[in-house]
């Protein structure tokens, strides 16, 4: 899973990259509205953190840019305790949550992950696939309700495939999704990770579909 925060206070931006790289994300920070604008419309997110006070271009036409260009990813934004318009503004302009500054880290985590799970079709902060469940709130991965241990890396992979239950996922959009944006790439590995997590998981749960790429194949 894959995030984009648009911040240009710097200790705010280093807080909400450490804070979303700890519970598991990829994690891009852009600190103004054109290189935000340009990573939004070019890069794959799950998720977007956006602030509204941006220079160059504020954050309310940048996110009235990327819905006009078809963007549909989800965005959060960040807006003053008293500016009850942009909240309103920013909702209007195509926004799926907002949250006023100052904030508490734990909430503004469990709205991204609200967001992700909303735009995937998940209702249920637990996303089970047979045995396997995913607890996104602690991410942590039971089998038959057995603890699995995973690399960062394994966790954002099982888990994209988790909220896409049955969809063929190539491995360049597992690439895309896993990484960050100054992470050097290579789709290559992919396989790797698909290799250990079926050595963790039941063989049988990720199904390579030939010169297609996975499918998580959950069946009662």
């Amino acid at each position: 899973m894959r995030v984009l925060v648009v911040e240009d206070e710097p200790l705010l931006a280093a807080q909400l990259r450490d804070a979303l790289s700890a519970a598991g994300y990829a994690v891009d920070v852009a600190d103004n509205g054109k290189d935000a604008h340009f990573s939004g419309e070019v890069e794959p997110y799950d998720a977007i953190v956006l602030d509204l006070g941006l220079p160059i271009i504020d954050g309310l036409t940048v996110l009235r840019r990327w819905r006009a260009a078809g963007r549909n990813m989800p965005v959060l934004i960040l807006t003053a305790r008293d500016a009850w318009h942009e909240k309103v503004a920013g909702i209007d302009a195509g926004a799926d949550d907002y949250l006023t500054k100052p904030f508490h880290m734990e909430e503004l985590l469990a709205r991204v992950r609200a967001l992700i799970r909303r735009a995937a079709g998940q209702a249920s902060a637990e996303i089970a696939c047979g045995p396997l469940v995913l607890d996104t709130r602690r991410g942590r991965v039971t089998v038959d309700g057995n603890p699995v241990t995973l690399t960062s890396h394994e966790y954002r992979l099982l888990a994209y495939l988790m909220h896409r239950p049955g969809q063929i996922v190539s491995r360049t959009e597992l690439t895309e999704h896993l990484y960050a944006q100054d992470f050097d790439r290579d789709s290559n590995t992919i396989e790797v990770f698909i290799a250990r997590l079926r050595r963790k998981l039941p063989p049988e749960l990720i199904e390579t579909v030939r010169g297609l790429g996975y499918r998580l194949a959950c069946r009662t």
